[in-house]
């Protein structure tokens, strides 16, 4: 497994797999956010609906994984969420930032993969995969570049290609891309069209 972005370091085999990728999928909590879960009860009133009280989940997203997601968009690479929460915030989140693939409330994550990827009409070479926890190992075996953040599981950073340097939402996502459009010889071509 590999740990840095700048290509020198880089092992032969993880720039080999970073040049075939044609799909970006990743986990969403302990990735491109901190891991934490913040729940907010505004008001002890309960929800006319469900008659519990009512409760909105709070994300918080690294604006330099936005740049990159939309930098891999720009550039023709899809993109796309599995995760295990349902969340509103995180169906905004990729609507804002093109992503194309979106799965949420995914107990297991192998047929989220399976479908993006007939969806995309790649095969599992052309496939990267970032996840930070166990729930990520089957989808990591299977991916052509498997990725795990800094402050993963040590069982997935095992079955991983990548370590990013950075910790689940610092940037890693953006980290990634540039890892994979470094690669392919067009980050150069990719940095002017990066857009805010």
């Amino acid at each position: 497994m590999s740990t840095h972005s700048d290509l020198t370091s880089l092992s032969p085999d993880v720039l080999a797999r970073a040049r075939k990728i044609k799909l970006f999928l990743m986990d969403v909590d302990g990735t491109i956010t901190d891991g934490g879960v913040c729940l907010i009860s505004p008001t002890n009133a309960p929800d006319p609906a469900s008659g519990e009280a009512t409760v909105t989940e709070m994300k918080v997203f690294n604006a330099q994984d936005g740049c990159g997601l939309s930098l891999a968009h720009t550039m023709g690479i899809e993109t796309g969420f599995i995760t295990g929460r349902r969340s509103p915030a995180v169906a905004r989140r990729a609507q804002e930032l093109h992503v194309t693939h979106v799965y949420l409330g995914q107990a297991t994550k192998m047929q989220a993969f399976e479908e993006a990827m007939k969806k995309a009409g790649v095969t599992e070479e052309e496939i990267a995969y970032m996840g930070d926890d166990l729930p990520d190992i089957p989808v990591a075996k299977r991916a052509g570049l498997a990725v795990c953040v800094a402050d993963g599981a040590n069982e997935l950073k095992a079955v991983s290609h990548y370590v990013t340097q950075r910790n689940g939402g610092k940037g890693t996502a953006r980290e990634v891309v540039e890892l994979i459009l470094k690669a392919q010889g067009r980050w150069e071509e990719a940095v002017p069209k990066a857009r805010a």
